[in-house]
């Protein structure tokens, strides 16, 4: 628990006793690697934060699965628009390495929020920068080019050019893998 703190505290120095108050809410869980941690059509329950590990964002096809996002250590995560409605989920996370989360369910982030000073502000900050990150990514798919958003990713998110397969790195940048062999044999 002691990552969620040091998360918290970068933006808000906690009290003792709304420290023990949130963490009461938290429960720890293991996904070994390549399990599913929320099933499109399944409604999210839990906002995690990732301790360890890599999560998938993706939209499951027979054909052509579409990787959209990835979360890594030290970040929350959820199928957010699915958590924040309560209904199911148009997609899936999916843990690409064995991923240990620590998890508040939506009915105790609701007491969070509402008990605790603190809590609330919290929850705003990160629903913030979920959006801000979601914004950014909607920009650079009408931006830029393909070989643009590599490079771009390439140098803002390095670690997933190290972890992530790269048919997972081409989808997510919104194109075929063969696409992306081609950009990478003209930066090299």
């Amino acid at each position: 628990m002691g990552h969620i703190r040091e998360y918290y505290e970068r933006i808000l120095k906690l009290q003792e006793t709304e420290w023990e108050f949130i963490a009461s809410h938290f429960d720890r869980r293991v996904f070994a690697k390549n399990e599913t941690i929320t099933r499109q059509g399944e409604t999210e329950k839990y906002l995690s934060f990732v301790e360890t590990g890599i999560v998938r964002f993706y939209i499951p096809d027979d054909e052509n699965e579409l990787t959209f996002n990835f979360c890594f250590d030290k970040e929350f995560t959820c199928a957010y628009n699915s958590f924040l409605t309560q209904t199911p989920s148009e997609y899936e996370l999916q843990a690409l390495t064995e991923t240990v989360v620590w998890q508040i369910s939506y009915d105790d982030l609701q007491k969070v929020y509402a008990e605790t000073k603190a809590g609330n502000y919290l929850g705003r900050f990160v629903s913030e920068k979920l959006f801000l990150q979601k914004s950014k990514r909607e920009l650079s798919l009408l931006k830029h080019t393909a070989k643009e958003r590599y490079l771009n990713l390439f140098n803002e998110q390095p670690d997933i050019l190290k972890f992530i397969p790269l048919k997972y790195v081409a989808s997510y940048i919104g194109i075929t893998p063969q696409a992306l062999s081609r950009i990478r044999r003209q930066i090299a």
